[in-house]
This record gives structure tokens, sequence and C-alpha cells, in this order.
């Protein structure tokens, strides 16, 4: 057979591309990064007491703050009938320029909410209306979609879960659900990313599988993260300011008179505990991943390696500090990039499967 039919033959059993997958797999890794700044702003807005300084969901014109002294005055006034205001920051001497840096904060986190849904939503409805979408990829992009408009409620329910007058803060149970939802879209999107980044360059490619290693990664790290969210949820990163030991003891005492599952879900000494000590086994199976991907690709496995061993130092220093805002912040920052480097590694070992 000469080169040049064997080379037809080739071509014949390879399906065009259709779409515009590597314009895609663009698209969507710039959406992931733009997620990444959400979750640091929210972890600011969290650790500055900023999420319920707006009161009110109002998904279009909320997006416009108060532009004059009257304005201001009713949104400070509508904050002083909830529980933070009377309870905490109102016998702290709160004043109205106080208000506006915790008002911008919580803006700020809304309006990124709003502008990542521009950049998602009409985005999407161009490359659908072109053609430019991949066979098979058209419910996954849909179903992201999706989950950002769950974000966006759940975000609402989380700060509604605040606005009483006995609470003084929002349910931990709502901020995790805020929190993980956020990063399971940010590991949808850089795996979808991948899927396509390897139609491109191999135009029969099949999507990666999730594989029972992955199942299990996956596992431990939510447990992990769930934990984490807890922990923010509740404040209990203030419960012990030194490290490897709490209350000068390995284990902490804590609060069992209600039960062991209250006790993992809210007594904060314990959360804490477990939060810190869970991270080693997180540790553990990022290693297992890390060393399978390695001969797949080298960059993905130092990735890995990068993100969990900065996060560790990050919640280390968190904990010494006191809870510092910057270093918090960080903390959380580079957990939205390990679950990005997690998503990466999983994606090579499901291109084999």
């Amino acid at each position: 057979m000469t080169d040049s039919a064997a080379s037809a033959e080739l071509t014949s059993t390879v399906p065009p591309i259709t779409g515009r997958p590597e314009l895609l797999a663009r698209w969507l890794y710039s959406v992931a990064a733009v997620i990444v700044v959400m979750v640091i702003v929210g972890g600011i807005t969290r650790l500055t007491e900023s999420g319920l300084s707006i009161t009110e969901w109002k998904p279009v014109t909320g997006a416009i703050p108060p532009l004059n002294d009257a304005q201001w005055q009713a949104e400070f006034d509508a904050y002083k009938q909830i529980g933070e205001y009377q309870q905490v920051s109102g016998p702290a001497g709160m004043t109205l320029a106080d208000y506006k840096f915790i008002y911008f904060w919580e803006w700020f986190h809304r309006l990124l909410g709003r502008f990542i849904g521009l950049i998602y939503a009409l985005p999407l409805a161009w490359f659908w209306i072109k053609n430019y979408i991949p066979t098979g990829y058209k419910w996954r992009l849909v179903a992201l979609l999706a989950l950002g408009g769950l974000q966006g409620t759940f975000g609402w329910y989380m700060v509604r879960s605040g606005l009483s007058t006995e609470m003084t803060d929002v349910s931990h149970f709502w901020l995790s659900i805020h929190l993980l939802t956020a990063l399971f879209t940010l590991g949808g999107l850089v795996w979808t990313a991948l899927d396509l980044g390897r139609l491109a360059a191999i135009p029969n490619a099949r999507p990666a599988k999730f594989t029972g290693m992955a199942w299990a990664v996956s596992a431990i790290l939510f447990i992990q993260l769930l934990l984490g969210a807890w922990v923010a949820g509740l404040n209990a990163g203030l419960a012990s300011d030194t490290w490897p030991l709490m209350q000068d003891r390995l284990v902490p005492e804590f609060d069992l008179t209600k039960g062991w599952f209250w006790a993992i879900t809210h007594d904060p000494y314990l959360l804490h505990f477990l939060h810190r000590w869970w991270a080693w086994v997180a540790v553990a199976a990022l290693i297992i991943l890390s060393r399978k991907v390695r001969p797949f690709d080298r960059r993905a496995s130092i990735a890995i390696h990068s993100a969990f061993g900065i996060q560790i130092i990050l919640g280390i220093a968190t904990v010494w500090t006191g809870v510092d805002l910057w270093i918090a912040t960080a903390h959380q920052g580079v957990g939205a990039l390990l679950v990005a480097a997690t998503a990466w590694g999983m994606h090579l070992i499901g291109r084999t499967a």
C-alpha cells in the first residue's frame, strides 16, 4: 500500500471534528479562573462578617449599590433589624462607614456571581447558535449552567438562614452547601475543558471516565472540604491557635452531652480537630493519585503536590495567626486550586480506563 493510500485510509477511519472544541475549552478555563476568584472573594466576605450586610435578594436591580445618603441609610436600617447587628456589630459600635465596608464585600461577591452567569450563559448561547458545540457536550454544558443557577439560589438560602433576630450568623450547613457547590462546579468545568481539549487534539477521543480511584479520592477530599466549610461557618478556626496540640493535648475536650452526631456536626473543638487531622488522610490519597498520574503528565503530579503542600502550610499558619484574614483567605483560595489540580489528575487516569 502506498503512503498516500495509507493516509487516505487513516483519514477515512477518523471522524472529522464537529464544532470548535479548542475554543470551548479555553472559554471554560476562563470561567473556572473567575470561579477561583469568586471563592477567594467569598472567603473575604465570610471572614469580614459581611455576608448578612445585604438583607434582600434582587437578582437584577441589586447589581446597583446605593447611590445617595438616603439609600445607604435605608440599607443600614434594614441591616439593623437582624440579630447580627443587634447582638454583635451594634453593641460593638458599628457606624455607617463600617457598614459600607462590609456591604462592599457582599455586593462585590454577588456582582461576581452575576458576572460569571453572563460570561457563561451568553457565550453558551452563541456557541449553540453557531453549532460550535461538539456532539454529546450540549447536555453537559447546560448541566453546568444549571449548577451555576443553583449556586446563586443556595447562596441566598445561606444568607436567609441568618436573617432573624435570633441568629448572629448564617447556617454552617447552608454555607457548606454553597461552597461545595461552587467547588463541584469548578471541578466540572475543568473536567469538561480537558475533555474538549483532548477532543481537539484527537478527533475520535472519548470523554474520560470517572474511575474507582477518582471516586475514592473525591470522597476523601469531599469530607475534608465539608469539615473545612463547617469550621468556617462555626468560626471553629478560633478554637485553637496552637498546632499540633489543642488545649495542650492531642485530642481536645468537646461536648458529647447531645450525642456524637451533634458533636461531629456542631462542636467547634471537635470539628477543628477532625479538619486538621483528616487533612493527612487527604494528603495520603492525593500522593497516591499524583504517583499514578506522573507517568501520564508530570505537570499534573507537580500541581497536585504543590497545591496540597501549600494548603497544609497555610492551614497551620491560619491556626497560628488566630485566623488572619489574608492567610485564611489564601487557604480557601488554594483549596479551590487543589480541587482543579485533583480534577486534572483524575481526568488523566480516566483517559486510559
